[in-house]
């Protein structure tokens, strides 16, 4: 007797309990580094910023290769731009692991997600459930009614 009252008990709480806002949940539980992080990815991964670095590399190239050819001391990084792919390799060497820790954030946030939909949906059922069983009960009422009519 003790198993079905206590998943009576379990139902029960799920029924009387509401369901919270899975983007709330995922912002409470978020720490600034991983804000951060997804901060960082969202940026890295935009058009301004493919632009705005696509501006920085055409620019660094036209000074070296260009400008400062003929001044002073000449390019402080003449061609083939060793200390330009120095700092490409250093940005992607920053870039691609905080790109990954905002691809396991998002996988978290799916899953948090995931189980607050199970949680809505299991509630849902439990819900239909116990209308299932008022519309079976009503039923059988009013047959039972229409059966003690006397001339029927």
């Amino acid at each position: 007797m003790a198993a079905p009252a206590r998943r009576f008990r379990k139902t029960d709480e799920l029924l009387r309990r509401r369901m919270p806002n899975p983007n709330k949940v995922v912002r409470q539980r978020e720490t600034f580094g991983e804000r951060v992080a997804d901060s960082v990815a969202k940026f890295g991964g935009s058009w301004s910023f493919i632009f705005s670095f696509a501006g920085v590399l055409l620019s660094w190239i036209a000074v070296n290769a260009i400008l400062l050819r003929n001044v002073g001391n000449g390019p402080f990084d003449p061609y083939p731009f060793i200390l330009l792919n120095l700092f490409l390799s250093m940005l992607a060497a920053i870039q691609a692991p905080v790109i990954m820790m905002s691809q396991n954030r998002q996988d978290a946030k799916d899953r948090i997600r995931s189980e607050l939909d199970y949680q809505v949906n299991l509630k849902a059922e439990l819900e239909i459930m116990q209308l299932h069983e008022k519309f079976d009960r009503l039923q059988q009422e009013l047959l039972e009614r229409e059966a003690g009519r006397p001339g029927r």
